[in-house]
């Protein structure tokens, strides 16, 4: 069995953040119900890259292994089948505006009237308190609020974002390990909780390192490219050939390090024995670095430096990176099916010895699942029919 088996999620979130943090209980087994608009669906359904079989990239990336019902919560019947969900649920995760489920009646205080368990788990940009609340924002607005952006980019120049939307994505791993704490405690309680994950705070909470550096220094770090405030040398650089190779070295590194790349003038100054010394040359030791790493193909600097355990890797263009021996070995890269096509994805990054492995399963076809769903309500076929003459499925 998956470890979360007979969990069951009702997913009124879309986009990003939230359907990834659902996609990564279902695949270790939790029950996600992916509740969308009638006719339209999530917004990614309609977001580029599209395979070759007509469905989004972008949505089959987050919404894998669930089920799709289709409700209208703008009409009294579809309000119904949500409030009808609610009450099997262990979960409900939502990331409407604040406010907005409360207005139709499905905020935490009415479903909880129907399920004391219910975990109940809101997403928004900037939480349900606080001067901000009412404001909308997405991804990049995060990273640039956080403080993400302030940190990232060239010596001197201005702010850039990666390549990733990292505070979407991470979102989705603290909506995540919000939900299993939350579920840990009612399991333990036998209540619910109410959940108020804001997108900016995860940001913040991200800053560790940074923030440490500015309470105990009064430290702003600055924008110093791939090199590290606080190390050195830890840096990519680039090789003969063009390509580069990302170093980060520890005191333990240092004589390996330097007798490898001939630093030999470094390595007989004493005062570059300590990282503390280091810092305080970094100029001067990572010209020297720069230049014995120019003198070298990667291929030859991976050689050397393997030899004597200095840890590096090579940076590595996206097609790179999946066509890695390692990261083909570890099956970091599957197949799924969608139909008559099969497509490439990402497998989670869990092995588990005492359970099933999460492994990839179909996204859901808009509503696919609506009429099992509500036939696992009790529905009857005549009271499904008059919900879709309502339009509310």
């Amino acid at each position: 069995m998956k470890p979360l088996e007979g969990v069951r999620i009702l997913d009124l979130s879309r986009v990003l953040a939230c359907p990834f943090a659902t996609m990564l209980l279902a695949e270790m087994g939790a029950d996600v119900i992916k509740v969308e608009q009638p006719g339209t669906g999530d917004e990614t359904r309609s977001f580029e890259p599209f395979f070759d079989f007509g469905v989004s990239g972008y949505y089959l990336a987050c919404n894998r292994a669930k089920r799709s019902i289709t409700v209208d919560m703008r009409k009294e019947g579809g309000r119904q089948v949500i409030r009808d969900l609610a009450a099997r649920a262990d979960v409900v995760v939502e990331n409407f505006p604040t406010g907005a489920l409360k207005r139709r009646g499905l905020d935490y205080a009415s479903l909880k009237a129907v399920n004391p368990r219910l975990v109940y788990l809101s997403c928004t940009g900037f939480g349900q308190t606080g001067p901000y609340a009412k404001r909308k924002g997405y991804d990049t607005v995060f990273q640039a609020m956080g403080g993400l952006m302030g940190l990232t980019g060239e010596r001197g120049g201005g702010p850039v974002k990666p390549g990733l939307p990292v505070a979407d994505l991470t979102s989705g791993l603290w909506v995540a390990i919000g939900l299993l704490a939350a579920l840990r405690g009612r399991d333990a309680t036998g209540q619910g909780a109410h959940v108020d994950f804001s997108m900016l705070d995860g940001q913040v909470a991200l800053l560790t390192i940074a923030a440490a550096r500015l309470f105990a220094l009064g430290e702003v770090p600055p924008r110093l490219g791939t090199e590290h405030p606080g190390r050195v040398p830890t840096a990519s650089f680039q090789c003969r050939d063009g390509r580069f190779l990302h170093i980060t070295a520890s005191d333990q590194h240092w004589a390996p390090l330097c007798t490898a790349l001939g630093l030999h003038d470094l390595l007989e100054d004493a005062a570059l024995s300590t990282n503390a010394g280091r810092l305080a040359q970094r100029d001067r030791v990572m010209a020297a670095m720069t230049a014995a790493m120019a003198a070298l193909t990667r291929a030859e600097a991976v050689a050397a430096l393997d030899v004597v355990d200095v840890p590096n890797g090579p940076v590595l263009a996206l097609d790179e990176v999946v066509a890695d021996p390692h990261v083909q070995a570890r099956g970091c890269i599957t197949e799924v099916p969608h139909g008559e096509a099969r497509y490439p994805a990402l497998r989670l990054p869990f092995r588990f010895d005492g359970f099933d492995d999460p492994v990839p399963r179909p996204a859901p076809p808009l509503g696919a699942d609506t009429d099992g769903i509500l036939s696992e309500l009790g529905y009857d076929t005549a009271r499904i029919a008059a919900l879709r003459e309502e339009s509310a499925i």
